[in-house]
């Protein structure tokens, strides 16, 4: 026969759970809850994942926050310089390069006139021209004047809708100006120009003052020694010889030919400063340009087309010394005139 324990484990207190609950069928206790120790991160729960949200989340706002305040700072320290193919706008939105085009075309038809094409002159301007202006824009239909090399030169936009573009032409042997009023209309897609007032012809600028600059010390000595080698060079450089050109060039060097459009006719002129081993020289050379129809009769009279040209030009050469030759490293044109 079981016997029940008399001993007392202590009084109960009033709102004990022990009290309250009532008695388990089982005749079991329930284990005591566990508590979790503070002061430490036992990892469960998926703390973890949160924890890991939130510093990618607080990296992206740092990201957006840097990348928000160095925006504009970008926009304000870098030079205003239009993008390739963007076309510079002036006076408050006009679109300077279309505008310049739009004139340079007109000047083509309005600076070319005669008798014999008035008609045809008068129905191309008509493509340009505001409505109702006068179809020949104030020729009395005589005379004749002729334009080429007609080039936009300059323009002065009063506001988004008006312009005056100067456009630079050649009239025999007088560079000069045409002044040429335009209006632009931007209220449908890409906009359209109009010239809104007759053109004015003005006289061009005249050419700049060109200071004088000292002439350099020759070296008579590297002249003498590389007028032959140039001359070898110029040559093979007119023919197109690769191999026989390879041969004036400087180790590891290439350079492309003219490939025989040109005849060699002489090196007129070079001038070698003093100086080291490596040495920028000046070349005056000749070139002789094929006639372009060949006389059938020796005896008939020269036609000057027929003949061969002969033409200078002045080129820089990159020169540099190896044992007792000349080579050349690098050609093209000539700046300043030296000498």
């Amino acid at each position: 026969m079981a016997r029940r324990s008399t001993v007392q484990h202590g009084p109960r207190i009033a709102g004990d759970p022990e009290l309250s609950a009532p008695p388990d069928p089982s005749g079991f206790d329930e284990p005591p809850p566990r508590r979790l120790r503070r002061g430490r991160w036992s990892g469960g729960g998926g703390r973890w994942l949160v924890w890991t949200g939130r510093v990618i989340l607080w990296a992206l706002i740092v990201v957006i926050v840097v990348n928000g305040v160095r925006a504009p700072f970008e926009r304000f320290t870098q030079p205003n310089t239009p993008a390739p193919n963007e076309v510079a706008e002036a006076g408050d939105g006009f679109p300077t390069g279309r505008g310049m085009a739009f004139a340079a075309q007109f000047a083509g038809v309005y600076l070319n006139f005669s008798p014999a094409d008035a008609a045809s002159r008068a129905s191309k301007l008509t493509a340009f021209l505001a409505e109702g202006m006068q179809p020949q824009l104030g020729w009395d239909g005589n005379g004749k004047f002729a334009a080429v090399a007609i080039q936009p030169y300059d323009i002065k936009a009063g506001d988004a809708s008006n312009a005056v573009v100067s456009v630079a032409f050649q009239s025999g042997a007088r560079r000069l100006l045409l002044s040429v009023p335009i209006y632009y209309s931007g209220d449908d897609a890409g906009g359209r120009f109009v010239v809104s007032g007759r053109p004015a012809i003005l006289p061009a600028p005249a050419p700049a003052d060109l200071p004088q600059v000292a002439e350099p010390e020759i070296d008579d000595v590297a002249t003498a020694e590389l007028k032959p080698q140039l001359e070898g060079f110029f040559k093979d450089y007119a023919s197109g010889d690769t191999a026989s050109l390879q041969r004036y060039l400087a180790v590891g060097k290439t350079l492309p030919s003219f490939g025989g459009a040109f005849t060699f006719g002489g090196l007129q002129d070079l001038v070698v400063p003093v100086g080291g081993a490596t040495r920028e020289v000046q070349a005056v050379v000749v070139w002789v340009v094929p006639g372009t129809t060949p006389q059938a009769d020796p005896n008939a009279t020269t036609d000057p087309s027929a003949t061969a040209a002969r033409i200078e030009q002045v080129y820089r050469l990159t020169v540099e010394k190896q044992g007792d030759k000349w080579y050349v490293n690098d050609i093209r044109g000539a700046g300043r005139a030296v000498g």
